[in-house]
């Protein structure tokens, strides 16, 4: 761990009154030399602009009143969690942290499995301590032969694991104290509805290592099947039904995303192929922060370049996932590490059985979105964003996802739907041609024509909730693609 002077990392610089890290300034040389001067100054004035922006952040930990409550409540027939840590040479200060925050946990009902692959006795001779310490027997270690990489080094703990859902934890972060009993919760609840979770996960944040403060939360979304097709945006903390986990188990050949490669499984698992989405139950986002995942300088979370090829793996589990399904398409890298993109060929439409509509961003004469998305309240998503803007560190406004809604002045129907259409509009369905702007740059994408509608932005609003209402009621989902763009001029023609 770097050595610290007034504050700053040993290595930063002081520019004015502010400290730049040069891990920032690596992470600009890098984005520079792959998205060019343009791409890389719009990302600049786009951070900065969220930097400006963003609310404080200070993780609030649960009071011992909240969590004494917590411990009360266990009850008998509980599920058994077990977490499954693999280790290599993990150092002894980031290990008694890790395990001191499980061993903190208000649910009792664990145990956490440490599968060791290094190759000093550093790992065994801290856990053995630990366990000599406390006393507490729910701590089982195993020291592996070799190290066979991170996914097979898991899977040894998986195979020993006794729980009813196994969490993943890794080795140098920790969790919060009530992290075991936000999952039990979710379980109880899905079971007592008939739909027991098959996948429960949470938000998370970053711990920084260098000035020891929580940073940079991570609020998800409630699952978004295209969302996930475009980014692991599940990631950490996340607990999979036991059954279903010691048969898909971690594979080796996608290391380093191989947590996204078994997300992208269990969604595979679940959903039977040429059938519509199963219940919403069956993956189920807590959201509240449960996990602290530490930037420090060799991880991830700190240097998104260290591990390179997970991004590559990501993209090979992506095109696995396409393949096992049946699509036809491409899995393409975006603009932005760890970030997707699926061309279907042709299209979404006739590729996917379960998109009723698809819709683009409208844009105005400021080339800013003011249309496109829309949410069940019937907000607009990224309302004002510039075009050139990807909607921050999380990059969603430049991903496909799903939606309750897209305008319907930037909208495709598949053939099913398009009786409901003219009955929403008062048109008969025809498509026009669109032009796209970007990464579709000359490729025809085919809307509807919706010149015969005379409406105010209320009234293209109503309809556009109205049409994907009908969608989703008939079981389809409805996928925003920010990549399709129609400005002002076209529209209104």
């Amino acid at each position: 761990m770097r050595r610290e002077e007034n504050g700053k990392r040993t290595g930063d610089l002081a520019v004015g009154n502010r400290i730049l890290r040069l891990d920032n300034v690596r992470k600009t040389v890098n984005y520079l030399k792959k998205n060019g001067l343009s791409g890389t100054f719009y990302a600049a004035a786009e951070r900065m602009q969220e930097e400006r922006s963003a609310a404080p952040y200070r993780y609030q930990p649960p009071g011992e009143e909240a969590l004494e409550a917590q411990r009360k409540k266990t009850g008998e027939g509980a599920c058994l969690f077990s977490i499954v840590t693999p280790a290599y040479e993990t150092g002894e200060t980031y290990l008694r942290e890790m395990i001191s925050s499980v061993q903190a946990q208000s649910y009792p009902r664990w145990e956490l499995v440490i599968a060791d692959a290094s190759a000093g006795s550093g790992v065994e001779n801290t856990v053995n301590r630990i366990i000599h310490e406390t006393g507490d027997m729910r701590i089982r270690y195993s020291r592996l032969s070799e190290n066979r990489g991170i996914a097979e080094n898991t899977n040894a703990g998986i195979a020993l694991a006794k729980g009813d859902y196994i969490a993943l934890l890794d080795h140098d972060d920790f969790i919060t104290p009530d992290a075991l009993y936000e999952m039990a919760e979710a379980v109880r609840r899905g079971r007592q509805n008939g739909c027991a979770p098959a996948l429960v996960y949470s938000d998370e944040d970053k711990y920084d290592d260098a000035s020891k403060t929580f940073e940079n939360p991570h609020v998800k979304q409630e699952f978004n099947l295209d969302l996930i097709l475009s980014n692991n945006y599940i990631c950490h903390f996340m607990a999979v039904e036991a059954g279903l986990m010691k048969r898909l188990m971690l594979r080796g050949e996608y290391d380093g995303a191989q947590d996204y490669d078994l997300v992208l499984r269990v969604v595979d698992s679940i959903w039977p192929s040429g059938t519509r989405l199963p219940c919403a139950g069956r993956i189920v986002h807590i959201p509240k922060v449960l996990y602290h995942w530490r930037s420090h300088r060799d991880s991830t979370a700190l240097n998104t370049a260290s591990k390179s090829y997970a991004y590559e793996a990501g993209k090979r589990a992506l095109a696995d996932f396409c393949e096992r399904r049946g699509f036809s398409a491409q899995v393409t890298h975006s603009l932005h590490l760890g970030f997707y993109h699926i061309a279907y060929d042709p299209d979404i439409l006739r590729v996917r059985q379960d998109v009723g509509l698809v819709g683009g961003r409208l844009l105005n004469r400021r080339r800013k979105i003011f249309a496109g998305a829309y949410d069940e309240q019937g907000h607009i998503l990224f309302s004002g964003l510039p075009a050139r803007f990807t909607g921050g560190s999380t990059h969603r406004a430049a991903l496909l996802q799903d939606c309750a809604a897209v305008d319907i002045r930037c909208v495709q129907v598949r053939e099913e739907l398009r009786p409901v259409f003219s009955q929403i509009t008062g048109l008969p369905y025809r498509e026009r041609s669109l032009y796209g702007k970007g990464r579709l740059e000359n490729r025809e994408i085919r809307i509807a024509d919706v010149t015969g509608l005379a409406c105010d932005e209320a009234g293209y609003r109503k309809l556009s909730m109205a049409l994907g209402e009908a969608a989703r009621r008939e079981g389809y989902l409805v996928v925003w693609d920010p990549s399709a763009s129609c400005e002002e001029s076209e529209w209104k023609r």
